[in-house]
């Protein structure tokens, strides 16, 4: 393997990092591969009591997925590779969710898509300061995956359905408020940190050395706003209680769900719907079922164009309103696929 993620085992601890900081980290298919296949190898490892994971750089945990290479391939119409990869990856996330020994992410920077699914799945989540989670899919024509058919919609007060639709931002104190993160640390106390988890026996006892309380984010303050108006039981109705409601962080809401995808906007709406009562197998299922239907349109590479391959910002939906979208066509975003169901 490359130089692009490397594994070490210092004491008691296997360290993974993302080593690809130019690219804020982003997960290609080898590195995917090539960490599931280390987990394996340390989870039957006696020497080996807990992994930690982080990210190289100073600027991101992981940002997500490799999106320009997805971009080139599905427009050589290599379609059943990028399935292949979205089965391996969704494979892995459940993987880290059942993961037999303490799985420890030290998040400073940003953590987005696929970062958030080697990350939030495992048993503990420290991000520091500069901790900036968001699930920004919706906005590349996409849809929250990686597991946030589970974790979202079990967020605190709608927040995570808030955050699928509009792609909002958490920083360390929303984060940690809405379950994104189970501890909260200081950068400059990280590399202790990482010492320290080298020799302990006791992962939940050597964390708590290192804790800090962070004052409330600003979604944590419009809690209330939020639970609200994301309770609604349509994208209509949840804009329409935004509209009403009229202070700035509503309007700002409203008007980021109005910039993102249509399709992918009721999409993630009826996947948070649907993900409230399934277990995380069965929504990694369901999750495979989106991704090999969306992988067949135009909106998640157009997507990608505008944002990361032309970066006009100013992409071209189809269709680029709500009322327009065939919400009978959405049923099948939901059903099995033509190469069957992912089988974890």
């Amino acid at each position: 393997m490359n130089d692009e993620i490397l594994f070490e085992v210092r004491g008691k601890a296997g360290f993974v990092t993302l080593n690809r900081p130019k690219a804020l980290n982003a997960l290609t298919h080898d590195k995917v591969r090539a960490l599931a296949s280390q987990l394996e190898r340390w989870a039957d490892d006696p020497a080996v009591r807990h992994v930690v994971i982080g990210g190289a750089g100073g600027k991101a945990f992981c940002a997500g997925g490799d999106i320009r290479s997805i971009y080139d391939a599905g427009r050589a119409g290599e379609l059943d590779g990028l399935k292949t990869f979205f089965r391996d990856e969704y494979t892995l996330n459940a993987y880290i969710k059942a993961y037999p020994k303490p799985y420890i992410a030290l998040i400073d920077g940003i953590v987005m898509g696929g970062g958030v699914g080697v990350s939030v799945h495992g048993s503990h989540r420290v991000g520091t300061e500069n901790t900036l989670f968001s699930m920004p899919e919706t906005g590349i024509g996409f849809f929250p995956d990686v597991g946030g058919t589970y974790f979202l919609p079990r967020m605190p007060r709608k927040t995570g359905v808030y955050c699928a639709l509009s792609a909002g931002r958490l920083k360390q104190a929303d984060a940690l408020a809405c379950g994104v993160l189970t501890h909260a640390a200081a950068r400059e106390n990280l590399s202790d940190l990482q010492t320290a988890l080298e020799s302990t026996d006791d992962v939940d006892a050597t964390l708590e050395r290192f804790l800090v309380s962070p004052e409330a984010g600003p979604v944590e303050k419009n809690a209330e706003l939020i639970e609200h108006a994301f309770s609604a039981s349509s994208v209509e109705e949840i804009l329409g209680r935004l509209d009403s409601l009229g202070d700035e962080f509503a309007q700002k809401t409203a008007s980021a769900i109005r910039g993102k995808s249509p399709t992918s906007v009721l999409i993630a709406f009826e996947q948070m719907k649907r993900g409230a009562a399934l277990t995380f197998n069965d929504c990694m299922q369901l999750e495979y079922r989106i991704v090999s239907q969306i992988l067949k349109g135009e909106d998640f590479f157009e997507g990608i164009r505008a944002v990361v391959v032309d970066k006009d910002q100013s992409p071209k939906w189809q269709p680029n309103q709500l009322a327009q979208v065939d919400r009978a066509g959405l049923a099948s975003y939901f059903e099995e696929p033509s190469d069957g169901d992912l089988l974890i």
